[in-house]
């Protein structure tokens, strides 16, 4: 699927603090009960924001949703200073500090029915624009801690693990730099 025929067929809508989503299933328990039930209390206790994404011809059925909240890339998230380092000298010498900001993607799921139809990386691409179109928030990186089964999926939208750390658990912290896409 391209941009435009994303943008043309699909609306990315932006929770109410009280809003309640009635169905979706993206076939992972945790992320259905986020959208199902978390997600409302997640608005109002200011921790995350949650954007649905419905066909613009049915805004009764949720195809896909995502949430951010804000987060940081620390000296305390690698096992070294030296790797920290290393992964600071993409700036400036006078420009390095102990934390850089960065928005965190929570959750993203894509409805079971429309699984494999690049709507998960349109997603993404639209996170990564939507902190670099008029640079709103001043970060820097977006992070996630990504589901081991969805690691390929992140790596192959550009993604790249912060550390070896977490390489056998659970989730992985894998990190995107927003000015990578001012290479493209």
């Amino acid at each position: 699927m391209e941009d435009k025929e994303f943008t043309e067929r699909y609306t990315i809508h932006r929770m109410a603090e009280q809003e309640i989503v009635a169905a979706f299933d993206c076939g992972d328990e945790d992320l259905n009960g986020f959208i199902l039930t978390d997600a409302p209390l997640y608005r109002k206790e200011k921790l995350a924001v949650t954007y649905t994404v419905f066909e613009k011809s049915n805004h009764n059925h949720i195809v896909a949703f995502f949430s951010l909240s804000n987060d940081r890339i620390s000296i305390s998230d690698f096992d070294s200073k030296t790797k920290y380092n290393r992964f600071s000298r993409r700036f400036n010498n006078h420009k390095r500090l102990k934390s850089y900001p960065a928005a965190k993607i929570g959750r993203l799921g894509v409805s079971e029915s429309l699984k494999g139809m690049n709507i998960g990386s349109m997603l993404l691409k639209f996170i990564k624009l939507y902190f670099t179109t008029d640079n709103k928030t001043g970060c820097r990186f977006i992070t996630v801690d990504a589901y081991a089964a969805a690691i390929p999926f992140y790596l192959r939208n550009g993604f790249v693990p912060l550390n070896e750390e977490d390489a056998d658990e659970p989730t992985r912290l894998l990190y995107f730099d927003l000015n990578d896409l001012d290479e493209d």
